[in-house]
Parts: C-alpha cells; structure tokens; sequence
C-alpha cells in the first residue's frame, strides 16, 4: 500500500512538472510587444 502511494506521488510530481515547463515555455515563446485582435466581438488591442 506504501508503495502504490509514493508511486502517485511521484506520478503526481511529473505531471505538476511537465505541465509547468509546457507553461513556461508557451510564455517564453509569446512574442513581445502589442497584440491586436479584430473578431466579431470588435476590435480589441493588448500590451504584452
């Protein structure tokens, strides 16, 4: 029983992991600089 937890633990861990580099990278990989969206919401303008 002590293993089966420490085994979703550590299961745990990696997911918390590889979800926070898909994060980091994604945010890093954002190009800098003003955003400038037009839908049929309008138009609508964001620094980044």
């Amino acid at each position: 029983m002590k293993q089966n937890t420490l085994y979703l633990i550590i299961g745990a861990l990696v997911v918390v992991v590889i979800g926070l580099g898909i994060y980091v990278y994604r945010e890093q990989a954002r190009p800098k600089g003003v955003e400038l969206k037009i839908d049929d919401k309008g138009i609508s303008i964001q620094q980044n």
